[in-house]
């Protein structure tokens, strides 16, 4: 099977045990947002992809089912190894995070009922839904929205967020409403 591998790589090899460590670093990295790691570890510092190919592979991974990130791992472990690269990718970026998680539940079960951790833990989930909410302002502030797209962010945030209706529903409905009316925008431009 042969992989399609960028000009500027070629010319040196990147072995099974680079792709399994960087992804490794990606997902340890990773907290708050794996893009940024992603693109640092797979355009600066290990040179596997250049800017706009780790562009396409993260835009073809956004338009997937899945985490985006974790979609770009699969392309890029299949680019270089096949199956077994891709199985490596997908290893390397999990096990960090899994280990974490798993010790950190062992954790909290040990000392859930102690105030000061339930409390602290209040308070970390209102910084995380600060730090959310801080992203997606920040996003709205550069992609510049069309006041179509701002409709329908505000109907998928009153759909979910205040009438508390299930995500799929929402998606189910507005996903599709959406495109069709970024179409007929286009279309009457």
């Amino acid at each position: 099977m042969q992989h399609h591998i960028p000009l500027e790589v070629r010319d040196r090899e990147v072995t099974r045990l680079d792709l399994f460590m960087g992804f490794a670093k990606i997902g340890l990295l990773g907290f708050g947002g794996v893009a940024p790691w992603a693109r640092y570890v797979i355009v600066e510092e290990r040179q596997w992809l250049t800017e706009r190919e780790f562009a396409e592979v993260l835009g073809v991974g956004q338009v997937l089912p899945g985490p985006n990130t974790m979609n770009a791992a699969v392309m890029i472990g299949d680019r270089f190894h096949g199956i077994p690269g891709v199985l490596l990718c997908v290893l390397g970026q999990m096990l960090m995070p899994l280990v974490i998680v798993v010790t950190l539940a062992m954790i909290y079960a040990e000392f859930a009922s102690i105030p000061q951790v339930n409390a602290a833990l209040i308070g970390a989930a209102a910084g995380a839904a600060g730090l959310v909410l801080g992203t997606g302002i920040k996003m709205v502030q550069k992609l510049k929205p069309t006041g179509m797209a701002l409709v329908f962010g505000g109907l998928a945030f009153v759909a979910s967020g205040i009438l508390e209706l299930p995500i799929v529903w929402v998606v189910g409905v507005l996903a599709p409403l959406s495109i069709a009316a970024a179409a007929f925008e286009r279309r009457h431009r």
